[in-house]
């Protein structure tokens, strides 16, 4: 209470923050929120412009305990509070008191960049001192032929025994940089990295890995979660560390797994959730009450995001948080590309000047930059803001991409009705839907500028596993085997960029479970058997991961990429193309393609243009590439099955 009188409401928040005032007294633009801590001293800048008084307290322990000492903070420009020392504070825990309407609130800094287990108490931290040997030499390997993205949950890649990761090491960052993990199931088959480098992938897509809220960190087991439940953007996860208690551990241990994977070969894409919060209670309502949120004109919390909350991207510092969240994560632990949770809760702009920012800093493209272009429902967006959804791709910066959802169900059929079937397994009249796959839906009247905007994929974590897919509209097994290369050959052959779900490529199940966000580790865990009892699988996706690279006609990434795609043909259940396959940058042996795709149950002969090709893949092996069979005048397509052959240039 306050003179007697009631707290604010959200509405009344909205309204202060809606006007042009508040923005140009309290948008603070220096890089120095939170807790900087060198050899020279440790600085604590908190921005709460509101509060009447913030006091800054100090602890040995990140959890329990009281605090040894107490600060007042001075009151800044902009609603900056400040407290300034000449110690090096690395390895103190710490959080604020603020007082403001009349009452006091506890609450750790948003800017942590650093914490205690279960992100209750921030942490100062040197970062140079959680730096891995030879962490500064650390760098990107350099770009392969074409970007061939794979997703991984930290806890579900090493989890399972079959992995043959030390036990200490199951579930961990530092599964990743074991090296030579195998399993022993009838001989000795790689896993972990040797496994992905054999595959050939050339992205790994990390799952949330800073720190959320729904996984208790002081449990050993028992705890799952996918992690779309943010509390401490700035700062890793600990349930993936050796030591949750250790402020320290995580950061280390953390850049220790991005070191080897660049070690290995693979670039680093983190999944960042910058659309909602594990709870309204956060601290960044403690320190700025409603501003981070949305709320709509009677005061309710917008919830597009069908979490709770939504946050408020298009607002100054909300903004500017965001982007440079992204910047710190690029900069302080070396992340190679961003995958944005529901982009479509963010704004246009915001994702244009995160685009524009990094191209600055690393190079046009260097970072790649995509998200899921939806949101479950409207959210009131302000200040005129666009929100970054699939119908406004064509305001985005060429080189902001999104997950491509007409070209996943056009493949294998409707996402969340199980029975409606794609093109692969049943599905009638979607010829048209797969050829404006081929070139990632570009073209004339398409408001898609380049094929570097659309990621064509087919499966990942959300919705069912393909292979669970095809489980409900093929119960013959033999046929949805069938099915699933013929899925693979039609998205790996389609322009834009390559994504795959980890296990794809070998059936991965979930038991036919949908949504497994919080189902236990037995459920979600990546099963490394599998990847030996379905090795033909397997070897397909390698077959065609290793042919992809080798054709730059369907790498080509530039606005008029689409143009390759010509002498387009259809009828029901078949579809065929040519490809110009030409490229004076990345030279290739054939100079045109052309690939057929058969789902229906009849064999297909197709007439082939004049010349002598070669094939390079059909339904039984994606190697053929390796030694060649020529064919002349015309090819037969068995039942379900994809055929890819290649014209050697002149």
């Amino acid at each position: 209470m306050r003179k007697g009188k009631m707290r604010k409401t959200a509405k009344e928040w909205k309204e202060i923050y809606s006007d042009e005032n508040f923005d140009r007294t309290f948008t603070y633009e220096k890089p120095d929120l939170g807790a900087i801590c060198t050899e020279e001293g440790t600085s604590f800048l908190l921005w709460s412009p509101f509060a009447k008084r913030v006091r800054l307290f100090l602890y040995h322990d990140g959890e329990k305990g009281s605090a040894f000492r107490s600060e007042e903070m001075s009151r800044e420009e902009k609603g900056v509070w400040a407290y300034r020392t000449k110690e090096e504070l690395h390895g103190v825990y710490y959080d604020f008191e603020i007082l403001m309407e009349g009452e006091t609130v506890r609450t750790a800094d948003p800017y942590a960049r650093a914490c205690g287990v279960n992100g209750i108490r921030s942490m100062a931290v040197n970062l140079k001192r959680t730096d891995p040997e030879g962490w500064e030499q650390d760098a990107a390997p350099k770009k392969a032929e074409e970007d061939v993205i794979y997703e991984i949950h930290i806890g579900e890649f090493s989890w399972d025994e079959s992995g043959g990761f030390p036990e200490e090491y199951r579930g961990k960052y530092k599964a990743f940089t074991c090296s030579h993990t195998t399993l022993y199931q009838d001989g000795i088959h790689p896993t972990g990295l040797d496994y992905l480098k054999d595959l050939g992938v050339t992205y790994v897509q990390l799952m949330p890995a800073y720190d959320y809220g729904s996984v208790d960190e002081t449990k050993e087991d028992g705890e799952f979660n996918w992690g779309y439940d943010p509390v401490n953007y700035n700062v890793p996860e600990g349930s993936y560390a050796t030591d949750a208690k250790n402020g320290e551990v995580r950061i280390r241990e953390f850049k220790e797994m991005v070191q080897a994977l660049h070690k290995n070969g693979f670039r680093v894409i983190m999944d960042v959730v910058y659309n909602h919060t594990y709870s309204l209670d956060t601290w960044f309502q403690r320190t700025v009450p409603w501003y981070y949120y949305r709320v709509h004109e009677n005061g309710e919390t917008a919830n597009g995001s069908a979490c709770g909350n939504d946050v408020a991207s298009e607002r100054s510092m909300c903004s500017r948080y965001i982007l440079d969240s992204v910047l710190y994560w690029a900069k302080e632990y070396h992340i190679d590309g961003f995958r944005f949770d529901l982009m479509g809760l963010l704004d246009v702009e915001l994702m244009n000047s995160i685009r524009k920012t990094l191209d600055e800093k690393y190079g046009t493209g260097e970072k790649l930059l995509f998200g899921e272009p939806w949101a479950a429902d409207d959210s009131p967006m302000e200040k005129g803001a666009t929100p970054a959804l699939k119908k406004n791709i064509g305001l985005f910066d060429v080189n902001v991409g999104m997950f491509c959802d007409d070209t996943r169900d056009a493949v294998k059929g409707h996402v969340f009705k199980g029975t409606i079937p794609g093109f692969v397994n049943g599905g009638k009249g979607l010829e048209e839907n797969i050829l404006r796959s081929v070139s990632a839906w570009c073209g004339e009247g398409s408001p898609v500028k380049a094929p570097s905007q659309i990621i064509s994929y087919v499966s990942a974590h959300d919705n069912w596993t393909l292979w669970d897919k095809l489980s409900i509209t093929t119960p013959d097994q033999e046929k949805r085997m069938k099915e699933n290369r013929l899925a693979a050959a039609i998205y790996m052959t389609c322009q834009g960029r390559v994504f795959l779900l980890s296990g794809e490529e070998f059936a991965r199940t979930k038991e036919g479970q949908e949504n497994t966000y919080n189902a236990p580790i037995e459920i979600n865990r990546l099963d490394w058997k599998r990847a030996y009892e379905y090795r033909s699988l397997r070897e397909y996706y390698k077959g065609l991961v290793g042919l992809r690279k080798k054709l730059p006609g369907l790498c080509d990434k530039s606005e008029n990429a689409f143009t390759r795609i010509r002498k387009t043909w259809n009828k029901d259940g078949v579809v065929s193309f040519l490809v110009d396959n030409q490229d004076t940058e990345h030279p290739s042996r054939w100079k045109t393609l052309y690939i057929l795709y058969n789902s229906s149950e009849k064999e297909v002969s197709a007439d082939l243009p004049e010349g002598t090709w070669e094939i390079l893949a059909d339904g039984e092996s994606s190697s053929g590439w390796t030694e060649p069979k020529t064919a002349e005048g015309s090819v037969k397509a068995k039942p379900i099955t994809a055929l890819i052959l290649g014209q050697k240039g002149v």
